[in-house]
């Protein structure tokens, strides 16, 4: 698959859970009166929302202006590292979401490291931009576990909290 095809494809995708993340949330008002799962409901819509703009900003860059791209993703990969290392000194209770956050935030780092010197991806035989890709697919993997890990525990106990006694 041709790299462009694929940001396209990708950002778009990201983008429709950005959508489908933003109607869950709606079916939560609690969610969002509770300033802990705010920042996690925030935190999730970030794990969509930062690849999918890197998806974009690859898209307008691409192979003939590198610097678009490059900019873009240490800049995004920042605030995505600063944000889940936020949401890492929440979760020091839930060791699964601890590792996730962590190796979030790892993911993070390596990002922007490629993007400030795309030429280490030739150690693994990749372009810069082959190797960001694949690292995006991981980190929409890790959001997805986020959100799973979410919806079973922190937003289910607050639903349960709503929930009339009987």
């Amino acid at each position: 698959m041709d790299v462009s095809t694929f940001y396209a494809l990708f950002s778009a995708t990201c983008f429709t859970l950005v959508g489908l993340w933003w109607n869950v949330v709606q079916s939560h008002d609690d969610w969002m009166r509770d300033a802990g799962l705010r920042r996690v409901v925030g935190g999730i819509y970030l794990s969509f929302l930062l690849p999918a703009l890197m998806g974009l900003f690859a898209q307008v860059g691409g192979t003939e202006q590198p610097v678009i791209w490059r900019t873009a993703f240490i800049v995004l990969a920042v605030i995505g590292c600063a944000s889940t290392l936020r949401l890492l000194a929440r979760a020091r209770g839930d060791r699964f979401v601890v590792r996730q956050q962590a190796g979030t935030a790892l993911l993070y780092a390596l990002i922007a490291v490629v993007g400030a010197f795309p030429e280490l991806a030739r150690h693994a035989g990749l372009s810069g931009i082959q190797a960001e890709a694949l690292m995006l697919i991981v980190l929409i993997v890790l959001g997805h576990a986020l959100v799973w890990r979410f919806m079973a525990g922190e937003g289910r106990a607050a639903e349960d909290r709503r929930a009339p006694s009987t």
